[in-house]
């Protein structure tokens, strides 16, 4: 809104005006507004839903093993994130870039899914909160709809790195000099680090090129849900999840920034992506709710984000990834998320195949993972057999816990990037 506002005030020679079609301007301003309305609309909101005497009950947050009290706290703060990130979208961005629409239904789609498994949770008091297959059927939904849109927009092109030249013996990355659909994706590396969905698909010959689109529309919604369920798993500690969030927001951000500045596209050898300089914008907000939301969630947290803030901030995450043709990436950067994802799916099939033969066999201590290195010994399931049952060798604090994942994921952040030019 404002950005259309001062660019016509820009014709009339107002000053400072032109200040407006800076990327980098606005994208500053984005994150400082977001991180003050998250402060001033999170105190405000931890205080109402106090009033309403609505809190998590669904699991148990009762007491953590170190004594600290946490009954009572409200959840359902996704919303301080997701009205954060929103409002200075709105007032920042342009709206007619195809990219920034796709981040914002996004947010909605997902902060409304993860709406409802809170309000059932919260309100029915049903503690399952809304069916896995509904949660499944609307992350589907969103990375088809983002897939679809990906491919039919006539605003989604790119320019290739077509080609590698050496001039004063300095290596020049060329890029086509037409902006064009696309189906190749940057992969870690290789030399040639692009990888062309179509290629993948050549066994359908001729068709291979529709057949790569309908490849893509796939990858699109197996990477929205996992990472969203990946995010939705992380979010077990009092300011885990939101500060890997904002983590991998900040290398989001740079991976945006120079996919749509033709200079250090080439630098980095990557596609230029005419446009992507709005998710800029928009992840700076990103950040600046997440650190914002830190404020309150950080250890003894005061509000949890519930699926409300989870779900949507994967979802992000993933839909940003996708735009930018760097969603193979992510299993490095959303490494946290991936090995959350992997221990709950090793735990219960583990446990599965071991009760066929009558056997009460788990691999961790608990899971997701986060949990094994806080899990007390008189927690543990007297009835179970667990195979790392000494590892960790002895219960860290949440925050201690809290604070190594951050690590973990700055160092995973730092090489993302660096590998756009290991080849």
């Amino acid at each position: 809104m404002l950005y259309y506002i001062f660019r016509f005030l820009d014709q009339f020679g107002i000053s400072g005006s032109h200040m407006w079609s800076y990327i980098s301007f606005r994208s500053i301003l984005a994150l400082i507004l977001a991180l003050l309305i998250s402060a001033w609309f999170g105190e405000r909101f931890i205080k109402y839903m106090k009033r309403r005497n609505i809190a998590e009950t669904a699991r148990d947050v009762s007491i953590d093993p170190f004594g600290v009290e946490k009954k009572g706290v409200p959840t359902m703060g996704g919303i301080i994130i997701i009205v954060s990130i929103l409002v200075p979208v709105l007032l920042l961005g342009r709206m007619r870039n195809t990219y920034l629409l796709l981040m914002i239904v996004t947010t909605v789609w997902l902060g409304f899914l993860g709406f409802l498994d809170d309000y059932i949770k919260i309100f029915r008091k049903n503690k399952e909160g809304l069916k896995g297959k509904y949660k499944i059927v609307g992350q589907v939904s969103i990375g088809f709809i983002v897939g679809l849109v990906l491919y039919l927009s006539p605003d989604v092109v790119v320019r290739e790195n077509v080609s590698v030249e050496k001039q004063n013996q300095e290596i020049v990355v060329k890029h086509d000099t037409e902006a064009k659909k696309s189906l190749k994706t940057t992969i870690p590396f290789l030399k040639n680090h692009n990888l062309d969905y179509s290629e993948l698909m050549s066994v359908f010959g001729e068709h291979k090129t529709a057949a790569g689109w309908i490849l893509f529309v796939v990858m699109t919604i197996v990477v929205v849900t996992a990472v969203s369920n990946g995010a939705n798993l992380n979010d077990g500690m009092d300011g885990m999840c939101a500060g890997n969030s904002a983590i991998i927001g900040v290398a989001l951000g740079i991976l945006a920034y120079v996919s749509s500045h033709i200079g250090y596209a080439s630098y980095f050898d990557i596609m230029y992506i005419p446009g992507s300089q709005e998710l800029v914008v928009f992840i700076c907000a990103f950040i600046g709710a997440m650190i914002g939301f830190l404020w309150y969630n950080a250890y003894p947290a005061q509000v949890f984000m519930g699926d409300t803030g989870s779900l949507t901030i994967g979802g992000i995450i993933g839909v940003c990834a996708v735009i930018i043709h760097k969603e193979l990436l992510l299993p490095i950067l959303c490494g946290i998320f991936f090995v959350e994802s992997l221990s709950v799916i090793i735990q219960t099939q583990w446990f599965k195949l071991q009760k066929r033969k009558g056997k009460r066999v788990r691999v961790f201590r608990a899971t997701p993972i986060h949990d094994t290195f806080r899990r007390l010994d008189s927690q543990l399931d007297p009835t179970s057999t667990y195979l790392l049952k000494k590892w960790p060798h002895r219960p860290f604090h949440e925050s201690k816990i809290t604070i190594r994942f951050w690590i973990v994921t700055i160092i995973l952040a730092a090489f993302t990037i660096i590998t756009l030019k290991m080849r």
